[in-house]
């Protein structure tokens, strides 16, 4: 197939990428606005290692990877409407894979405009382009945040999700909502992933365990909320991206369970998580062992947009995509242990 994957130069995309084009055999273009909410020169490293040069960047460009000869990548926004339906003529997809948003729950309480602009108008250039040129199937990425004050575990996808508790949670919960529309109505083939805390390799720095890993090789504190009494369904990069992988394979078909009720669009809505969550106070403990050393801690309240307690129920993600995880989290910690410390030259 030939497939568009947006926001490329991200942590899941980055990853999806070199799967998608050098392991699966998929023609693949990329596209990603390089923004600057964490560390450009990540970004621009993730690129460097799917054959992208920085130095070959202009934005509208499209670069042939020198290292995949199935990937070419092209900085593009996609709010920029007008060029993102060019792309959308000229290439001729069969597949698209929407990666591109702007994360991150606390950063939504100090710039809520970033998100709406990305995660609302952004996504919605997506659905039109993919309504206009006839898009044989969408993938897109959810997130467990849309479960929000949700008290009962495991989060099913047929759990009400009603009550978000951050401005980024909402935008997530806009694009199912948003994307069942499309399928409705147009006959779009569409699968929105709910991902779960999402760890490894080449990961986010706004990430809590990336955050903690470069607290403690700069000698300073890191910062536990609640008290480390919080639960996540922390998975690792690798499973998520063998996920969307099998979502990409398997069509929907018209009968499928969406939210609390059945669709007769071709929309359905599954969860990618490890289904064994870890408490926060445990998961520093094997990362600081992975490390070889020991975080001091602040513990503190509950921050405004966190929830106590994410899991994942995957009985129909197991049914409909022949998914579940496999990393456990002392391996894929020891996987971003590993990569943490040859990246930043830690010895």
């Amino acid at each position: 197939m030939k497939i568009l994957v947006t926001g490329a130069a991200g942590f899941i995309g980055f990853h999806l990428v070199k799967k998608l084009s050098s392991i699966m055999g998929h023609c693949v273009i990329g596209i990603d606005n390089i923004n600057d909410y964490y560390d450009v020169n990540l970004k621009y490293a993730r690129l460097y290692h799917c054959g992208i040069q920085q130095e070959a960047i202009q934005y509208g460009k499209k670069i042939q990877s020198a290292l995949l000869s199935n990937y070419c990548f092209i900085k593009l926004d996609i709010t920029d409407n007008e060029k993102l339906s060019a792309l959308f003529a000229e290439e001729n997809f069969e597949c698209v894979c929407n990666l591109a948003a702007q994360t991150g729950v606390r950063y939504s309480l100090e710039n809520p405009h970033a998100y709406t602009e990305s995660n609302i108008t952004g996504f919605l250039n997506i659905l039109e382009a993919c309504r206009n040129f006839t898009i044989k199937r969408l993938v897109f990425a959810s997130s467990s945040s849309v479960y929000g004050i949700n008290e009962k575990t495991p989060f099913a996808v047929t759990d009400a999700v009603d009550h978000p508790v951050s401005l980024y949670a909402a935008t997530k919960r806009a694009n199912e909502l948003m994307a069942y529309t499309y399928s409705h109505l147009f006959n779009i083939p569409s699968t929105g992933l709910r991902f779960f805390t999402v760890y490894g390799p080449w990961g986010r720095p706004d990430m809590a365990y990336y955050k903690f890993a470069r607290a403690i090789f700069n000698n300073k504190p890191i910062e536990v909320y609640n008290h480390g009494n919080m639960l996540r369904d922390f998975t690792y990069i690798d499973d998520i991206t063998d996920g969307i992988i099998a979502a990409i394979n398997r069509i929907p078909d018209g009968n499928e369970p969406a939210g609390n009720q059945r669709s007769s669009a071709p929309f359905v809505l599954y969860n990618l998580g490890n289904n064994r969550p870890e408490k926060l106070t445990v998961f520093i403990e094997i990362l600081e062992k992975q490390l070889g050393r020991t975080a001091e801690k602040i513990f503190l309240d509950m921050q405004a947009g966190d929830v106590p307690v994410t899991m994942a129920d995957i009985d129909m993600t197991k049914a409909g995509l022949g998914w579940q995880p496999v990393t456990s989290i002392t391996d894929g910690l020891k996987l971003f242990a590993q990569w943490f410390l040859e990246y930043h030259d830690i010895t």
